[in-house]
Order: structure tokens, then sequence, then C-alpha cells
């Protein structure tokens, strides 16, 4: 029996388990009952689209009567489909609402937790618990395994890397995060930064003075301010230098104090660039750098500064490394097909190939 957040007996579940002949739980027959009508419809989506979206991905039957849901199947999936439910249904008591990326996260969460099982059982493992952001606009949940733990690292760290492809959160979370410090007092300022490395372009044939030159390269970061804070908030504090947004280049000859630092698409720095970059931070500084080394925009007779600062930043004290892969693509399915497509393409992509760290 589950409780509520006041207490009340909001879930119950009863687990009917048929063993074969071995000991080893084959199928399982669970049954949920929840006490708000209002959460458990949004619970199951329109036409029942998250009930369906969660039998696709473990492979179990899910049938609704009211607010009482059947779950049947392996014992393992069903066991992770009921955790999954429940977490769903926590989310909706916070006041969150789901989308489908939710439901994917919370059915990778529960798959995360049983990752070191080798054989069903009986016994009721722990409820889905994520990692969260929060700020006065909104809550993130970690969607993924990799993200949990990156969240966690921002938490504890004063270096972290987020490393991996496209569509996995690093640059998201990490903007998100330095929000939470700086709405909570734990920093003074945000400084973002790229790299304004063109993919074929030459900034001098852009139109504008510098910053309007630039601009279009730090856009995801603007983008991702203005998720997580009201945008005159957003625009008041770039006025005001609270945030700060720029190219990598403006950062040298400048320590970094009491600020949430982050450098995005840092796999087009140069080993020069990476150093002084890293040694900007200052007291009380948080520094979070991502990027994808397997998106490297550099002529190809120069190293990447992250591929170098990888290799010799390993197993330093105080500096945590989170690598994210292809299960943690939390846009459109699409790109995590994408992602895996070009993994096995290999090295027979040429010079702009996957690099492997």
């Amino acid at each position: 029996m589950e409780k509520g957040v006041n207490g009340e007996n909001r879930l119950s579940a009863a687990t009917d388990v048929k063993q074969s002949p071995s000991g080893a739980s084959d199928m399982a027959h669970i049954v949920l009952n929840f006490d708000n009508n209002k959460h458990a419809s949004a619970l199951y989506g329109q036409f029942d689209e998250n009930l369906a979206r969660i039998e696709q991905k473990l492979g179990v039957d899910i049938r609704s009567k009211g607010n009482q849901l059947s779950v049947k199947g392996d014992a393992v999936a069903a066991d992770q489909a009921r955790r999954a439910l429940d977490y769903l249904y926590e989310l909706l008591e916070k006041g969150h609402e789901l989308t489908p990326s939710d439901v994917d996260g919370a059915v990778r969460m529960a798959i995360a937790a049983d990752d070191q099982l080798t054989l069903p059982t009986l016994e009721r493992k722990g409820k889905v618990a994520a990692a969260q952001i929060s700020t006065r606009k909104r809550t993130i949940y970690a969607r993924s395994a990799n993200q949990d733990a990156y969240m966690r690292a921002l938490e504890r760290s004063e270096l972290v890397f987020g490393i991996g492809p496209a569509g996995t959160g690093k640059t998201y979370l990490a903007v998100a995060h330095a929000a939470m410090l700086l709405e909570r007092g734990l920093v003074e300022r945000i400084v973002l930064s790229r790299p304004a490395v063109e993919a074929g372009e030459r900034l001098g044939f852009l139109p504008g003075d510098m910053k309007e030159k630039v601009d279009p390269y730090l856009r995801p970061l603007y983008d991702a301010l203005y998720d997580m804070m009201p945008a005159d908030k957003v625009e008041r504090a770039i006025a005001a230098e609270v945030i700060e947004i720029a190219p990598l280049a403006f950062m040298r000859g400048r320590t970094l104090r009491n600020a949430a630092v982050i450098l995005d698409e840092a796999q087009n720095t140069t080993p020069m660039q990476m150093k002084m970059f890293l040694t900007r931070l200052g007291e009380n500084g948080r520094m979070i750098v991502t990027g994808d080394p397997s998106q490297i925009d550099l002529p190809s007779n120069t190293k990447s500064g992250l591929v170098e600062a990888l290799q010799v930043l390993e197993g330093v004290s105080g500096i945590v490394t989170v690598r994210f892969n292809d299960v943690d693509v939390v846009r459109h399915p699409l790109v995590a097909e994408i992602v895996r497509a070009y993994d096995r393409h290999g090295s027979g992509a040429g010079p702009k190939g996957r690099l492997d760290v």
C-alpha cells in the first residue's frame, strides 16, 4: 500500500505471480487502484495513449476499468510497469502535466533500476526516484539513468563534463541547474559560452556587428534560459550582466568567481582554448562543459580540446564526467535512431566521423 503526500491511501496494488517449475517467476498479474479519478484519467492519457506507450515499450498488457488498472505480463516487465505508473501518478499529484517524454522517461528509469538483476523476483522493488531541478517557472525531472547521474553530479561537483549525442539534454539541464543556482542565491551570475566555429561559413561574411554575428551560435542557450525563467527576468538579467552570453574568445584573462559557467559545444574548442576556459574557474564557481565528440567542426588537422581534456583530466579528483548515449535521447524517437545509424556507420563517415573517447 502506497501513501499519498498527506498520508492518505492513494494507490493500492495486488500482485499474483505464476511460477515455473524451476521456481523462477514467469508471469504476473498486478492490479492497481487509484483514488483520484482526475489523476487516473491524466495518467492513462487521451484514448489511453500513455498506457499503450508503456505496453509497447515493456511488452505487457494493461487494461483500464475506471480508476483500476490491470497489468499482465512477464513478472519483471509487469513490475517495471507498476513502478513507472506509480512514479507518473506521483508527478500528477505534484501538479506536473504528463508528456510522452515523461512516460518514456519513467519506463527508462524503471528498467535502469533492474539492470543488475539476473533473475525475476517476487520482492517488490523500491519506487522510481528521479533527480529534479526546480526553478520558479518549472520543475524538470530526470528521464534516464544518465540524466539522473548528471543532475546529481551537478549538485555535488564544481566541474562536470556532460558528453554525448544531440537530444540527450546536456545543455538544457546545465542551463536549468545554473538558473536554479542563481534563483537560490548560490551564485551571483551565470556565464554561458560557446566557441564560434563555423560549419562551412565564415563569421566575417555574416551581416551585423560582432554580437549579431555570434548570436546565432548562442541561440540554444537563450532558448534554454527562456524555458527556465520568465522572459522579462531573463532580459533584465542580461541587461544587468547578471546573465552573460558570450563567445569563448571573450573569456580570456578573466577569473569567474561566484558564477555558474557553462561551455557548450566544447568539441569545437582547440586544446589551448579548453585549457584557457577551464582555468577561468574562480572561488565559489561552478563549471559545466558539454559537447559531442562525434560532431567536431574543427579543421581536420586540429585536435579537439574536449577530446584532449577528457584524456588529460581522467582520474582528477573533483571532476565528474557523465557520458550519454542514444538511450538517453529525449527528443523525437527518430533522433535516437539517427544517432544509432551514425554510430553503426562509424569510421566510414570519413574525417568528420565519430571519435571514441
